[in-house]
């Protein structure tokens, strides 16, 4: 793929990973790109590196333009191995260069690289670099998503390279967004957005408002704004924008995702009469099986919905290994403003539902108990029980999700 002109002097000349599809757990089917820049000035800058595995592809893309000995300045906004793992073969070319990263992602490269044989510039929020008729703008982001993060800021050009803020795990033949739209749709680029927030950034809520309100205290107003990942934004940035304020605000659906695994089909036959009576009560739902959908899809619909029924056969007193593995994924994440209750089916004794009203209350969600519970194969009465369980729970979480003025 060639390199591509975000403005003039301006290119993308990264890489995209169509086959990618397990990205340190988290399943990629749509792919994803590696995206890198570079600033053709009188010192010309490369903004950011790619994963190793597609350096020659960078490279070959960087040569197109301009030899990389010429590189004088080497921007490294964050240190992540599908980022950075490629910078000692651009300073092998470009050994005149100086890489500017901030003083934790100095550390981080010190454990990954002998940094001794390069020039290294340490830098944090509010220094520039000149770099001809550009002037660079270094600001921190700690925590969006690692202690290294930071963004830089191209006023001539409008653009903000963004490192993996606003960006999505998404492989195309467009790199910017009115391209995709155009051969896809607006709603499978929200989708993206959505699924890369709720895995990755979800924990950062708080500090994602901060750090969108210090952009604009600082004169931040970018035209377009350049991710490390998926296709780059130039007539949506007022919505991507609007779309990660909402996020970091807890914006919810008046939904119910229904997330359960089963043994013999018993938790599962639950989720059918629980459903039913959700939609009785004028609340939409989506059932997600734990061992057939993707971890990463079940985070996106749980963080889609203001609320969810969390299903689990009991195994030994305890609930069913998936759920627990799904609950463990959660809690990492931190998630806040959800309302959560359990059901689920046993043998001789019960335990499931116990152990993950448990499990939420770690998590520190708002549960709605007590759970429905019922033994081996659930009779007729039992789904009756199940349906007005459903009823109840979506007329609680109606009352729930109304104090959220959504």
């Amino acid at each position: 793929m060639k390199s591509v002109e975000l403005k003039k002097g301006v290119y993308w000349v990264g890489a995209a990973d169509w086959s990618v599809r397990d990205f340190h757990g988290y399943e990629t089917p749509r792919g994803t790109t590696y995206n890198n820049y570079l600033i053709m000035d009188d010192e010309i800058t490369l903004v950011d590196t790619v994963k190793y595995d597609f350096s020659h592809i960078t490279i070959n893309n960087i040569r197109r333009i301009t030899d990389p000995g010429n590189i004088r300045h080497v921007v490294i906004n964050h240190i992540e191995n599908d980022h950075v793992t490629s910078i000692d073969r651009i300073m092998d070319l470009a050994p005149k260069a100086t890489i500017h990263i901030t003083e934790r992602g100095k550390k981080g490269l010190d454990r990954f690289f002998d940094t001794s044989k390069w020039d290294i510039r340490t830098v944090k929020t509010g220094d520039t670099l000149k770099i001809g008729k550009r002037t660079l703008l270094f600001i921190e982001t700690p925590m969006l998503h690692w202690p290294d993060s930071m963004m830089t800021w191209c006023k001539k050009d409008g653009i903000l390279f963004s490192q993996d803020a606003f960006g999505q795990h998404l492989a195309s033949s467009g790199r910017f967004d009115d391209e995709f739209c155009e051969k896809q749709s607006m709603a499978e680029l929200e989708d993206a957005v959505i699924d890369y927030y709720a895995n990755i950034l979800m924990p950062f809520g708080p500090l994602i408002r901060d750090r969108i309100a210090d952009l604009g205290k600082m004169g931040v107003n970018p035209d377009i704004i350049a991710p490390d990942h998926g296709i780059i934004w130039r007539s949506h940035v007022a919505k991507v924008i609007e779309w990660y304020l909402a996020m970091a605000n807890d914006k919810a659906d008046l939904s119910v995702s229904i997330i359960y695994d089963t043994m013999w089909h018993s938790t599962e036959r639950m989720t059918v009469p629980l459903a039913h009576g959700i939609r009785d009560e004028g609340v939409e739902y989506k059932i997600l099986k734990l061992r057939e959908t993707p971890m990463n899809e079940v985070i996106k619909e749980f963080w889609k919905s203001r609320g969810t029924l969390i299903g689990s056969p009991t195994l030994n007193n305890i609930m069913f290994p998936t759920v627990s593995q799904f609950l463990t994924y959660l809690r990492g994440l931190r998630p806040k403003n959800r309302l959560v209750s359990a059901f689920g089916s046993y043998g001789w004794s019960g335990g499931a539902v116990r152990d993950t009203f448990a499990k939420v209350k770690e998590i520190g969600l708002q549960t709605h108990e007590p759970g429905i519970e019922v033994p081996y194969l659930p009779s007729e009465s039992d789904e009756t029980a199940c349906y007005e369980f459903g009823r109840k729970f979506a007329r609680q979480l109606k009352k729930y999700h109304a104090q959220f003025g959504q």
